[in-house]
């Protein structure tokens, strides 16, 4: 058979593949059970941005939530809270020479930020966060979202530090961190980036189909709600918007290197993305000399001297890997901490049925780990914190001092 002919056929036989597979996706969506709770019934409207201040911004974002959140516990004040943005000023008082805006991921809060933030406050940065649009509130906000706005909010609160600071420097959590790159590689004035898990690219491929399966499907995931800082379920809306982050992020990549300083956060064992193709990234297209990729697990396959790893197996704490989530908490924090009030338990361990929420042992029983870890004779739950904290926030204010 011809090679032409050969190479039409592949093709075909991918096309076809592709619209089953895309079939196969929408017809499990549709069987989907959604409840019937204002969870999962969207708000009238989605918060604005564009203030002229960001005390403004503040103020506004938490009066929209204390009217549009669907509260979980009955602590609305608390919940409000803790999913605003922030800001923290450096306790010496004059001009602040430095500042960060930090970016929370796809279904997450501000509260992603809250020891990053205090550790940087008390370096003497000026400390922003945002609040994406559909985040904060309840899931079913996340059917109406749109990167032009994510994008958008970032870009302005941005500016709006710039008129305060001498230096930018901004941060992000995995979707957050692809909006951050994309913008830093595009304005010049940005000192570097701080970047924990970037999601550059999804492990898993099917995330490519999203945006076109948020046509016929709403829900990828409905699951009930016991935690008041993070979404438990998806829309397929949302993760076709975080997959648009994705292609321009690399898009931006692909077009020039990023020359500044960065340091990238990534655990070798991350569930949720692809974190060979970051390290990939890092080696090629972060070129600052003085640029730091942090490698939680066993020794990668790399050359590159600026690559520093810590071991992710930390038995005394009973840690057998790092999370996607683990490099942003402080082992101290109050609700994700080793004492800390929440467990994530639901953790694709053996015996958990779908859409109900893990049981947790007693603590002395639990081990930590990325979602999906199995060990026989070990039940883990997700690893919330990062036992490196303290050497993480050194290595950002090392770089940020050269």
């Amino acid at each position: 058979m011809p090679k032409d002919t050969l190479r039409k056929c592949f093709w075909e036989v991918m096309l076809i593949r592709s619209v089953l597979l895309l079939l196969g996706v929408v017809i499990l969506a549709g069987c989907t059970q959604i409840p019937d709770t204002p969870y999962f019934q969207p708000s009238s409207n989605l918060p604005t941005y564009n203030y002229e201040s960001f005390q403004s911004y503040q103020e506004e974002t938490r009066k929209w939530l204390m009217e549009n959140r669907a509260f979980i516990t009955t602590d609305k004040t608390r919940e409000v809270a803790a999913n605003a943005p922030f800001e923290l000023k450096p306790k010496n008082p004059g001009k602040v020479s430095k500042g960060i805006l930090l970016v929370h991921g796809l279904a997450d809060s501000p509260y992603s930020f809250v020891d990053v933030a205090q550790a940087l406050a008390d370096k003497g940065f000026l400390v922003r966060t945002l609040l994406l649009s559909g985040h904060g509130s309840r899931p079913a906000d996340l059917l109406q979202v749109d990167i032009s706005d994510w994008e958008g909010v970032v870009k302005h609160h941005t500016q709006l530090l710039r008129e305060e600071v001498d230096e930018v420097w901004l941060g992000g959590f995995s979707t957050g961190a692809n909006l951050v790159t994309t913008l830093a590689s595009d304005d010049s004035s940005i000192k570097g980036l701080l970047l924990f898990s970037p999601a550059y690219r999804p492990k898993s491929r099917l995330i490519a189909l999203a945006p076109f399966v948020a046509k016929f499907a709403d829900w990828a995931d409905a699951d009930p709600a016991d935690n008041y800082v993070r979404y438990d379920s998806l829309t397929f809306k949302a993760a076709g918007e975080y997959y648009k982050s994705v292609q321009r992020v690399n898009r931006t990549l692909e077009k020039e290197v990023f020359d500044r300083p960065a340091l990238i956060l990534l655990s070798a064992d991350d569930s949720v993305v692809d974190t060979a193709q970051t390290l990939t990234l890092f080696e090629q297209r972060f070129t600052n000399p003085n640029s730091r990729l942090v490698w939680y697990g066993k020794e990668p396959d790399s050359e590159d001297s600026r690559v520093r790893v810590l071991s992710s197996y930390v038995p005394e704490q009973r840690i057998s890997n790092f999370s996607h989530m683990a490099p942003l908490f402080s082992p101290e924090n109050p609700y994700y901490g080793i004492n800390g009030e929440y467990r994530m338990c639901t953790n694709g361990q053996a015996g958990e049925r779908e859409g109900e929420v893990a049981p947790c042992p007693p603590t002395d029983q639990l081990w930590y780990s990325a979602y999906g870890y199995r060990e026989q004779g070990k039940i883990h739950a997700r690893l919330t914190w990062n036992p490196h904290f303290e050497q993480m926030i050194a290595a950002f204010t090392t770089l940020t001092e050269q």
